[in-house]
């Protein structure tokens, strides 16, 4: 699990995929953020409990900038699983920001505006929806009486497999054929080719190719999306998706021929073996009645035939 949150982590960092998931999931697609506008925040922030200093880390934040001037702070938290505590986790990454600004501003010679803080919780899940707490209400057992006073905090959760074809169209970066994978992963529990959704107007070319191919190995379990990935850039052939796709196709074919062709040597091997103990039988079990005037099922019990063969050398005898 470490692994894939950390292949998932180095994809969303890149400014061009970052600034795609933002476009889509919260403008609908409106290119309002640009990756130049980005810049890279502080995943960390230090808190103090019990008398110890403590650190927390969000899977990736980003400051967008606006003329120069700092006006929202994205965070994404990347999901495999529902997790019951995330409104809580999401409210103190959101705090620990605004904490942030807040000393910052107590050290500026000049006081800096303050900024929103924006989490995006994205669920790769694909088996079940999200059903865990989504606010802080849900969190707790609440009085009624007491509700006027305790503020909720609502998580912005993303279900990356229940993600529409018209979103999935809307994607430009590599981000697309993680959230396809997903997609195709929750309607028919395989992945083929890029949907053409996903695939139109034509097929681009994939541009974080060592992290996209990384990742797809670490979630499928596949090391063929890896090893073929990296041969088709040696060979300087077409970097897509669709072209690593038919490599790992035509692969697994040569294979299930190769696996084929050898299990039936070793099936011609044992039929052949077996021929040869029901012949070596039939003589032993012939030569007995003959010599003894039994019956076939006296001498094969008397021989110690094995019950699977005895039918066969009585249709023979």
């Amino acid at each position: 699990m470490a692994e894939k949150d950390m292949t998932e982590k180095t994809l969303e960092a890149y400014n061009d995929v970052f600034a795609d998931i933002v476009n889509v999931l919260l403008f609908g697609g409106r290119r309002l953020v640009r990756e130049d506008d980005l810049e890279d925040e502080m995943p960390r922030s230090i808190y103090k409990a019990d008398g110890k200093l403590h650190e927390e880390e969000r899977d990736v934040a980003k400051r967008w900038k606006d003329c120069g001037v700092r006006i929202a702070l994205f965070g994404i938290e990347n999901q495999t699983e529902p997790e019951g505590n995330m409104p809580i986790r999401v409210i103190g990454y959101d705090g620990a920001a605004y904490r942030g600004q807040m000393l910052r501003n107590k050290k500026a010679e000049e006081n800096e505006k303050y900024y929103p803080v924006v989490t995006l919780v994205l669920y790769f899940g694909f088996k079940q929806h999200w059903n865990k707490p989504r606010t802080l209400y849900d969190c707790f057992q609440i009085p009624d009486d007491l509700k006027p006073y305790v503020n909720d905090y609502r998580i912005n959760l993303f279900e990356v497999a229940w993600l529409s074809d018209e979103q999935l169209g809307m994607f430009t970066s590599d981000f697309k054929y993680l959230a396809d994978y997903c997609v195709q992963m929750r309607k028919q529990n395989d992945y083929e080719k890029p949907s053409e959704t996903v695939a139109a107007p034509n097929m681009d070319t994939v541009k974080h190719y060592d992290e996209l191919f990384k990742l797809f190995t670490v979630m499928t379990g596949d090391p063929r999306f890896e090893e073929t990935a990296n041969e088709v850039r040696k060979e300087g052939g077409p970097r897509t998706m669709c072209e690593v796709l038919d490599r790992i196709e035509a692969r697994g074919e040569a294979r299930g021929e190769a696996r084929g062709e050898a299990r039936g040597e070793a099936r011609g091997e044992a039929r052949g073996e077996q021929r040869g103990r029901i012949n070596t039988w039939l003589t032993a079990v012939r030569n007995l009645m003959k010599s003894t005037k039994w019956t076939a099922d006296q001498a094969m019990e008397v021989l110690g035939v094995p019950a699977e063969e005895q039918k066969e050398l009585r249709a023979r005898l």
